[in-house]
């Protein structure tokens, strides 16, 4: 069996885009998340992986539908935010970001995000200590932002 650490700084030499993932219309949630990927053109899917234990995962399961912004190499600060644990919840939780209504799924999108997806939830599975959760894109927009969001070796870069 591998050391979960060292697993981690492994897959931490990947580099991948960075995602907040929304859902929730009467008590909206947001999680930042970098495990999101394409899976099909036709039809179009996409996959988010949410931890078992996050209220997150809960609110995507009840809700049948969540949203995923890309975020822009300016908005590191909310990555960081929504990644952090002490940040308020419920209406409070988005009281400091930019947003807009998804008029599709009708959950938040982070506004001046590189691109949003609307999704509804296709498919749920089993994952280990997390579920692979494939959406079906409802809607797609993306806006005329330079540069992405990376995450690599711990840490956000341009």
């Amino acid at each position: 069996m591998q050391d979960p650490l060292q697993f981690r700084g492994v897959l931490g030499k990947f580099a991948t885009g960075v995602t907040v993932v929304t859902a929730g219309r009467d008590v909206p949630r947001g999680m930042t998340v970098n495990a999101f990927t394409s899976v099909s053109l036709r039809p179009p899917m996409i996959l988010v992986c949410v931890q078992r234990s996050s209220a997150m995962h809960q609110t995507i399961l009840s809700s049948d539908v969540f949203a995923v912004s890309v975020l822009s190499a300016e908005q590191a600060w909310i990555a960081r935010y929504f990644a952090s644990r002490s940040r308020e919840r419920g209406e409070r939780e988005f009281a400091p970001v930019e947003w807009v209504p998804g008029r599709h799924a009708g959950v938040r999108l982070i506004a001046n995000a590189v691109a949003w997806m609307e999704c509804r939830v296709a498919a749920v599975y089993d994952g280990g200590d997390h579920s692979i959760v494939l959406g079906s894109v409802l809607s797609i927009h993306r806006n005329h932002v330079a540069e992405p969001l990376l995450f690599y070796c711990g840490d956000f870069l341009r």
